[in-house]
């Protein structure tokens, strides 16, 4: 009951601060009652209807955040898209302790390489970056990797997360968000 009073008193508080033209107006009671895969990974809802809204990124990452507390559970990749919004937005040191809060204690997959190879990037750490980088395309297929696909049901690339971290290293300097999803970085033009 006392989440619900405090969920209805930042809604309120929400509302009131925010004038109906307002475009990164959402409903939160409505957000903060879609489970987690409709909340963080719909494409067309959730965190990321708002994110893609012009100006709307930072209250995107405000969003997650109290989608987190809401919840009251940790939920890895919450705290890191979130980070990546920060990141994207500049606000280096807030991204790097979110992303810190993502690591999977039990990664069999590379994720924390991916973890220690953006946080390196932040930190203009470029041999943290290049051996997070190596770590993470040393890493062995699982051997039922043939049976695993992804949300469109492809099957996902080895190591995953590597053509992101091989974009940091091309576009090394640059800012977060134009390394992270250029086409030029990804591509590998960014020198």
């Amino acid at each position: 009951m006392l989440q619900l009073t405090v969920l209805a008193a930042f809604v309120s508080a929400q509302q009131a601060a925010s004038p109906v033209a307002d475009p990164c107006r959402v409903d939160n009671r409505a957000m903060m009652s879609l489970g987690i895969d409709a909340f963080d990974q719909a494409m067309d809802g959730g965190w990321r209807e708002l994110a893609q809204r012009p100006g709307c990124e930072e209250r995107a990452a405000d969003l997650i955040r109290t989608y987190r507390n809401f919840a009251q559970r940790r939920m890895g990749l919450l705290f890191w898209h979130e980070g990546q919004l920060r990141a994207g937005l500049g606000q280096a040191e807030a991204a790097i302790r979110l992303f810190e809060q993502s690591r999977d204690p039990a990664d069999a997959v590379g994720w924390n390489h991916y973890v220690d190879a953006t946080i390196a990037f932040l930190r203009a750490d470029r041999a943290a970056l290049v051996r997070a980088r190596d770590a993470l395309a040393a890493l062995p297929p699982p051997p039922d990797l043939a049976t695993w696909r992804g949300a469109n049901g492809e099957r996902p690339r080895w190591p995953m997360n590597l053509d992101v971290v091989e974009a940091l290293v091309r576009c090394f300097g640059r800012p977060y968000e134009e390394a992270y999803g250029s086409r030029e970085c990804r591509a590998g033009g960014g020198g």
